[in-house]
């Protein structure tokens, strides 16, 4: 059993802060709901205090800012650090360089396929964090679909295309098989119900284009 200690609380702060009024996309709940949930379930599925921290701070340097890289090195140390690298396919200030739409779905999908490609070999330490953290939002994506309040216009609240989410998170789910994750059947479940609930039959890998 993990045991939490006083470093986990810092996290949890370090995490509420750094978001501050942050909130997942259509809705206005808090964005800490999303990290906690991450870090609840890399602990559900054995992970240890670093990798639960970098649960909670998975999403920092994404949506805060690269500056937080060397606040959570120091403060939490390089394993928590590496892994939240590991589990960033961006910065805020990378992604704020494309201001079209057209040039926010290009480096969406170019982001994209470059993560698939590194969580093929990232550390096994990182990936139960990629893999929880994919979890957590197709989950959230399923409920969505399948409130009728919602529905398909979920995949309005994406940079991307419905057809070229629902590819990301099959080639996603075909990595976590491939690699024995613990997350791979559970994940895959959602995967699969998320393409029945969009009307998409026949799933294929996301591609460049």
């Amino acid at each position: 059993m993990v045991e939490l200690t006083e470093k986990f609380t810092q996290a949890v702060d370090y995490a509420r802060i750094a978001h501050g009024q942050q909130v997942r996309k259509g809705s206005g709940i808090p964005y800490l709901y999303h990290l906690l949930g991450v870090a609840s379930l890399v602990i559900g599925y054995g992970g240890t205090e670093d990798q639960a921290i970098a649960g909670l701070l998975h999403d920092v340097l994404e949506d805060c800012g690269a500056a937080h890289e060397q606040n959570i090195r120091d403060k939490f140390g390089d394993v928590v650090a590496d892994i939240v690298l590991d589990c960033t396919d961006g910065s805020m200030e990378d992604k704020a360089e494309h201001s079209s739409p057209e040039g926010r779905r290009r480096d969406w999908l170019t982001r994209k396929i470059a993560y698939l490609n590194h969580v093929r070999h990232e550390s096994a330490e990182a990936l139960l964090v990629s893999a929880c953290d994919k979890l957590h939002n197709a989950s959230a994506i399923v409920v969505d679909l399948e409130d009728p309040a919602v529905g398909r216009e979920v995949f309005d609240r994406f940079t991307a295309s419905r057809e070229d989410t629902l590819a990301y998170y099959y080639s996603l789910s075909t990595i976590l098989f491939d690699r024995a994750s613990p997350v791979a059947r559970v994940f895959s479940a959602a995967v699969a119900r998320m393409h029945e609930l969009a009307g998409v039959e026949a799933p294929r890998e996301l591609q460049d284009c």
